[in-house]
């Protein structure tokens, strides 16, 4: 087969293999008045190279926002249209909201060695053991009501491991800083004053300035008995405490004086886990509560 001007010739005694895609012959540059030159020849097939013509040279024309390769074959050029591919990448962006809600809030945390540790005069104790502690919440509760409880979480770090102070009594028993509400006192006020009766210097010029962060868990006292749970029972209507942890952000350096009958003790995240025999239930939870948290360690 030859093609020349637009035209096919007839070949005698050859065969066209025919081949996909087929090319209709008002396509290929055919005239309708091309005589009986063409009368008999078989339905020609041309296989065309993409985006190529007949020098080897690519051939591209932009018509109406596309890519349309211009193909050819001698003189006869044929045009199909094909979608436009970029090269540059898609572009992706990524919300600051949604990548707070994948690595979830950021806490500062700053080394221990950071921080100054002193004393002051003694806690004096109301209660000698946990019974007669209970009978007084008890005799409050019939002229005040429900006991509200509040207590901060204050994290730092030793070595890159995550760090709560804790008070301890006696050797023996852990608590965290915070105290009970007085009667019309909200728990933000509440809570910076027990901070800076626990924690903080007798002198105002010392004293950490006290930021409370998030609200981390609600914990209830069912009856005049040393069980918390993280909800109220649905048989309790009145429980007898509400006890509410809060998250205190650490500055990067500031001065803790404790009481000399309490010690502030730097436990580890990981010891807390699971150790509720040793910790009590509302402490041995914190790694669960803490874990929504990223910390950004700062050496």
């Amino acid at each position: 087969m030859d093609i020349e001007n637009g035209e096919v010739l007839p070949v005698e005694d050859k065969k066209v293999k025919k081949e996909e895609p087929t090319v209709p012959a008002e396509e290929s540059g055919d005239r309708k008045d091309a005589g009986s030159a063409t009368e008999g020849v078989p339905e020609v097939k041309v296989k065309m190279e993409p985006e190529e013509n007949v020098k080897g040279e690519p051939i591209e024309e932009k018509i109406e926002g596309t890519k349309v390769p211009e193909q050819g074959v001698g003189d006869a050029k044929i045009r199909f249209p094909s979608p436009v591919f970029s090269s540059r990448p898609a572009k992706t962006s990524l919300m600051l909201s949604e990548l707070s809600y994948r690595t979830g809030p950021t806490i500062d945390l700053y080394p221990l060695e950071n921080y100054t540790f002193d004393s002051k005069p003694p806690e004096i104790k109301k209660d000698k053991t946990v019974t007669d502690r209970l009978l007084r919440m008890e005799a409050n509760y019939k002229q005040r009501g429900r006991r509200e409880t509040v207590e901060g979480v204050l994290i730092t770090h030793d070595h890159g491991f995550p760090h709560v102070l804790l008070l301890q009594i006696n050797s023996a028993f852990f608590k965290l800083p915070g105290g009970r509400l007085r009667p019309g006192e909200n728990e933000v006020d509440g809570l910076k004053r027990k901070l800076t009766n626990r924690l903080a210097s007798i002198h105002e010029d010392f004293r950490p300035k006290w930021e409370i962060g998030d609200l981390l868990s609600v914990w209830y006292r069912p009856t005049f008995e040393p069980y918390h749970y993280p909800y109220n029972p649905p048989h309790v209507t009145a429980p007898k405490e509400r006890r509410r942890l809060f998250l205190i952000p650490l500055p990067e350096k500031c001065l803790f004086v404790v009481p000399s009958n309490l010690k502030l003790r730097a436990v580890p995240l990981f010891e807390l886990y699971d150790n509720a025999n040793r910790y009590g239930p509302v402490i041995s939870s914190l790694p669960q509560l803490l874990s929504r948290f990223h910390f950004n360690i700062n050496r």
